[in-house]
């Protein structure tokens, strides 16, 4: 028999707990009811449930290509829609997560990169988290696992629109970290081996306690991060090393989750999304992509994103449209009829592409930008499936290693001549086609000219010196860029088209 989790379940039966095959619900849904004529309305709006990993890549769970065994997210794409083409609005931590919980780009909200133990501010104040907006529907809140986004009280998640919180302010890599109650430090430095089964048993009693009132729960988990762990007893469960047990751990944890959700019969009665904040790190897979963590090449940026609501999301349903993680503000606050934000938002709701009532959305040009100390640094745009690169930062282009520096601040140029991906034919970014398009290089290009003035001034400012500072002509397509003064060796041969600035 299955074991059953209960709230006075204590942490070592938790951890050795069993995961049970979550069976198929005999229920007919609502929602299925009212397209057959019946006219019966779903008995409220839906619970939400929205999952978010540290350093999980676009390419690290079973259903997207991996070797790995997640049997669980498989389920969960399964009965669900699974997106081929999601992207974060930012390739860094924090900025993601302010991006992912108010649906608005960091840079608006002058979100660092990744906060510290020695960071004295956070998210500005003023930004409106999905937890804010729930709460005007009436919903119950918690935040579990990585913050991120401040730690002085006034930015922890209990001044930020949730109920209550338990969890870490920053990341693994970083010294001390405490865990927290609310505003409370009940650890002063976390057992790092058991952050993920903790963080689900805290989950698992919310969803019980939580099960007759609308409830929003964000549970963001710590790994695959580096350094990645899981607790002992997945200890070399996935055969391929620490990171891939942490992700395997993660899958397992997650199906504890659904059985809580199953078992209070809220299967109809909660949407549930899991994703990732940005693309991997040194280990883990980016999918064909290039670039990891912290670029703007598509491997930094792409990453998994499920979404489940038994009767109201098809089963099995895969979305090759592009999405991003600023969508999911609109779009839950649109399907549990929430008062909106006050302040602009940069996605878009999209509730009909996930119910299948359409498969385009016309989303116009989306802004990526680079790891800064405000994320006010632009490098690359994207109109439906082509990517245009204006900038990029001096050193290495690939993997940004702490140790080396490269995850500071870095010089940055406007490219001599901008690169152009088409990523249907190229998700890798190997092929710059800008010889071939430049309409659709003019065309982009007037779209940042209207967007950015509706940025911060540092934005803005930035955007203008960018302009002012174009590096070498020499400097090839998908190169880090060089200074503008550089000048070609002797030896080398560079063609005429490249010396020329246009």
């Amino acid at each position: 028999m299955k074991p059953k989790l209960t709230n006075e379940m204590d942490r070592r039966t938790f951890v050795k707990a069993a995961a049970g095959t979550l069976a198929a619900s005999a229920v007919t849904s609502l929602a299925a009811q009212a397209q057959a004529g019946g006219q019966q309305a779903r008995r409220r709006a839906p619970n939400v449930i929205l999952m978010i990993c540290d350093d999980l890549g676009s390419g690290d769970l079973h259903c997207y290509g991996s070797s790995l065994k997640t049997p669980n997210l498989d389920r969960m794409a399964s009965e669900g829609a699974r997106f081929t083409r999601f992207n974060t609005a930012h390739p860094i931590c924090s900025a993601s997560r302010a991006a992912l919980l108010t649906g608005r780009y960091s840079s608006r909200s002058h979100t660092q990169g990744a906060y510290g133990p020695s960071s004295p501010d956070g998210m500005d104040l003023d930004e409106k988290t999905l937890a804010d907006i729930l709460k005007t529907a009436g919903y119950k809140s918690m935040a579990i696992g990585k913050w991120h986004l401040g730690y002085p009280p006034q930015y922890l998640p209990t001044s930020r629109g949730f109920d209550a919180y338990y969890g870490v302010p920053w990341s693994v890599d970083m010294a001390p970290l405490p865990l927290l109650r609310d505003t409370t430090v009940t650890e002063a430095n976390a057992n790092r081996e058991m952050l993920t089964p903790l963080y689900t048993e805290e989950a698992v009693k919310f969803i019980d306690a939580s099960a007759s009132s609308p409830f929003f729960l964000y549970v963001a988990y710590s790994y695959p991060h580096d350094p990645p762990t899981g607790s002992p007893r997945f200890r070399g469960h996935s055969g391929l090393g620490r990171q891939g047990d942490a992700i395997e751990e993660i899958d397992w944890i997650f199906g504890e989750m659904r059985n809580a959700v199953h078992r209070n019969n809220l299967d109809e009665d909660t949407l549930i999304f899991f994703t990732s904040d940005h693309g991997p790190w040194f280990q883990g897979c980016p999918g064909p992509r290039r670039g990891r963590k912290a670029t703007t090449f598509e491997g930094g940026v792409r990453i998994p994103f499920i979404a489940r609501w038994t009767g109201a999301i098809p089963a099995g349903r895969v979305i090759d449209e592009w999405g991003s993680n600023l969508d999911v503000v609109p779009t839950v606050t649109s399907i549990c009829g929430a008062k909106p934000s006050p302040n602009p938002l940069d996605g878009l709701d999209i509730s009909a592409l996930l119910t299948g009532k359409t498969a385009r959305l016309d989303r116009g040009t989306i802004l990526y930008f680079a790891v800064s100390q405000h994320q006010q640094l632009l490098e690359c745009a994207r109109k439906g499936n082509w990517k245009l690169r204006i900038s990029q930062g001096t050193g290495e282009i690939y993997i940004n290693d702490w140790l080396s520096g490269s995850c500071g601040p870095k010089r940055h140029f406007l490219l001599p001549h901008p690169e152009l991906y088409n990523l249907e034919l190229d998700p890798a970014e190997s092929y710059d086609a800008a010889v071939d398009y430049p309409e659709r290089i003019k065309e982009i290009e007037h779209d940042i000219e209207v967007l950015i003035p509706t940025f911060p001034e540092n934005v803005q400012s930035a955007f203008s010196e960018l302009k002012a500072n174009p590096g070498s002509p020499f400097t090839p397509a998908a190169a880090a860029t060089r200074s503008g003064d550089l000048k070609a060796p002797n030896w080398i041969y560079v063609p005429n088209w490249r010396r020329e600035i246009s």
